[in-house]
C-alpha cells in the first residue's frame, strides 16, 4: 500500500508520516518545505494547487491522506475559505486519477457550540471560518466519494498535546515561554473542558486509522473523555518540570468554545483492536 500525505512537513504531519514508515508502509510525503520530513519516506515538494494530475505526479497512490492546510490556529483567517475549492479540486483529480480511499483530517470545530459527546451523527453549525471550511469538505468529498464508489475517512481532530516548540497549540507557546524565562503566562479561567490526546497517541491513532479500510466515515480521533482545560495545562506544566505559573483570567473564553465537548472514541477504539 502507497499513501500519499499532504502537509507532511507540518505539526502533526511529521510525526504522522514517522508512525506510518515505522509501520512499514511506503510513504509518498508532499509540502512545501521538507525539513521536517522522515527522509525515509519519498519526499516531494510541491504546491499541491497548481498540478493538473496528482494521481500521475505522485506515483499512483492508493490512498490519500489529506493534512494540508493554512491557518489551522487562526480560525477567522478568510484562507479557509479561499483555500476550499482548491483542496476539493486537488482531491477530486486524485479520486478521478484512481485514488481508491480519501483519508482527511477534520477537526471538532465543524461542530461548533456543543455541550457532549461528538459521535459521526453529531450535527454540525460550525462557528469560524475554520469550522464552517472544513465541514463543507467533509459534506463535498463524502459526496464525491459515493459518486466515484472511493471509501471515505474523515478523521476528527480533537486538542493536542505536544511538548515541542514548533506550533501554534497553547502547549507549544508554554514551552516557548518557558524556555524563554517568562515567570507567568497569561491564560482563560481554564474551565471549559475538552478531549485531550497526546502527540504520539494522536500520530499512532491517525496512522491506524489510515492503515485499515475496515472503518470508515466519520473518526474521532480522542481520548472518549473531557478534562479541564487548567488541569490539563497545569499537569503538562508538572509533567516538563517548568517553573511557569499561569496567570488566570488575562484572556476570555472564545465565545465558540463550548464549556465541555468531547468525541466519542468507538471507533478508534475498533480500529485499535484490529491493528
Amino acid at each position: 500500500m502507497k499513501i500519499l500525505v499532504t502537509g507532511a512537513n507540518g505539526y502533526l504531519g511529521k510525526g504522522v508520516v514517522k508512525q506510518l514508515l515505522d509501520y512499514g508502509i511506503d510513504v509518498v510525503a508532499t509540502d512545501f518545505r521538507d525539513n521536517l520530513i522522515d527522509k525515509r519516506a519519498t519526499v516531494v515538494k510541491a504546491d499541491l494547487f497548481g498540478l493538473d494530475d496528482p494521481y500521475e505526479y505522485f506515483g499512483k497512490p492508493d490512498v490519500v491522506l489529506h493534512m494540508a492546510w493554512r491557518d489551522g490556529f487562526v480560525h477567522n483567517s478568510v484562507n479557509h475559505i479561499n483555500d476550499l475549492p482548491k483542496h476539493y479540486d486537488f482531491l477530486c483529480k486524485l479520486i478521478d486519477g484512481g485514488v481508491k480511499r480519501v483519508a482527511c483530517m477534520g477537526s471538532m470545530h465543524e461542530i461548533g457550540f456543543y455541550e457532549g459527546s461528538i459521535n459521526e451523527s453529531t450535527p454540525c453549525n460550525p462557528q469560524s471560518l475554520y469550522g464552517i471550511s472544513k465541514n463543507a469538505l467533509r459534506e463535498l468529498l463524502k459526496l464525491k466519494c459515493e459518486d466515484d464508489n472511493a471509501k471515505f475517512q474523515w478523521l476528527r481532530g480533537f486538542y493536542i498535546v505536544g511538548n515541542t516548540k514548533d506550533g501554534c497549540s497553547i502547549f507549544s507557546k508554554i514551552v516557548q515561554a518557558a524556555n524563554s524565562g517568562q515567570e507567568h503566562f497569561p491564560f482563560t479561567m481554564g474551565l471549559n473542558q475538552f478531549d485531550f490526546l497526546n502527540y504520539d497517541v494522536f500520530c499512532k491513532y491517525v496512522a491506524d486509522a489510515v492503515k485499515q479500510d475496515e472503518m470508515d466515515g466519520v473518526i474521532n480521533i480522542c481520548s472518549g473523555r473531557p478534562e479541564k482545560l487548567a488541569d490539563r495545562v497545569e499537569r503538562f506544566i508538572k509533567e516538563n518540570n517548568f517553573s511557569i505559573k499561569l496567570d488566570y483570567g488575562r484572556f476570555p473564553d472564545r465565545p465558540y468554545d463550548s464549556k465541555a465537548i468531547w468525541g466519542d472514541d468507538f471507533k478508534i477504539k475498533m480500529i485499535e483492536k484490529i491493528n
